[in-house]
């Protein structure tokens, strides 16, 4: 796919996959289809701005691929206790994640099939990043978590596919006992999501070793204290 494809957008396509994904949350290659048919030029545009950073001047010019450094389980073991690398470890496989998964996931979906080798790489890096987010921002796996680092990631990438699958997620989570906080944490974690640093640009190899703590007072990432206290709410209503 060219640079000149990937600026348009498949509604029918993304209806389609966006259906099929509200019957299977679980079917994440549909995820990577919607992405794709609705992502328009966000792609195009973060991968200009990516270039305009030293990290992307490197990552494209010395052909660094994230999933190298994030499937070395031993690695990611061995770094210190509380580190960003530590917690992700535990998150990935506590969860039976692997970047991997991941990865087969969007080829399934064709995701980043995409001519331009630094396009692709671009994109795969940012999907490569979307566990390390989850570590970074304490969003769960639960789909109320996944919504809103959706939120949180629109708010990053302004992928139209990411908001649709999030106003998607909320939708089907308001119909449920307790939910009444459903739409506020999103708003928050969109919030949140305008106010940290840049996160497709960061040096995730250099950050995975330094405390877990001090990287998010870095990059300016906030606690989800909105969406904890709606889950809490929603697990009570539920039992």
């Amino acid at each position: 796919m060219s640079n000149k494809d990937v600026r348009r957008a498949q509604p029918l396509v993304a209806w389609r996959a966006l259906r099929k994904l509200i019957a299977d949350p679980e079917d994440t290659p549909r995820v990577f289809e919607i992405i794709g048919a609705l992502g328009g030029p966000s792609l195009v545009r973060g991968l200009r701005r990516f270039r305009a950073t030293a990290v992307g001047q490197r990552v494209l010019a010395e052909h660094v691929d994230l999933i190298d450094t994030l499937s070395d389980r031993d690695a990611l073991a061995a770094l210190p206790s509380g580190s960003l690398g530590r917690a992700y470890h535990r998150f990935v496989y506590a969860e039976s994640l692997t970047a991997e998964g991941l990865a087969d996931a969007s080829d399934a979906g064709h995701g980043y099939d995409f001519e331009d080798p630094h396009l692709r790489r671009y994109g795969t890096r940012l999907r490569d990043q979307h566990d390390l987010w989850h570590t970074l921002t304490d969003y769960g796996r639960d789909p109320f978590g996944e919504a809103c680092l959706l939120a949180f990631t629109y708010a990053q990438t302004r992928n139209r596919g990411t908001l649709t699958i999030a106003l998607a997620g909320a939708w089907k989570l308001s119909r449920e006992p307790g939910a009444s906080g459903v739409f506020g944490a999103m708003w928050r974690a969109y919030r949140d999501g305008c106010r940290a640093s840049w996160l497709p640009a960061q040096d995730w190899e250099a950050l995975l070793p330094r405390p877990l703590a001090q990287v998010r007072r870095l990059l300016a990432v906030r606690p989800p204290d909105v969406y904890r206290n709606a889950l809490a709410t929603m697990q009570a209503q539920a039992t």
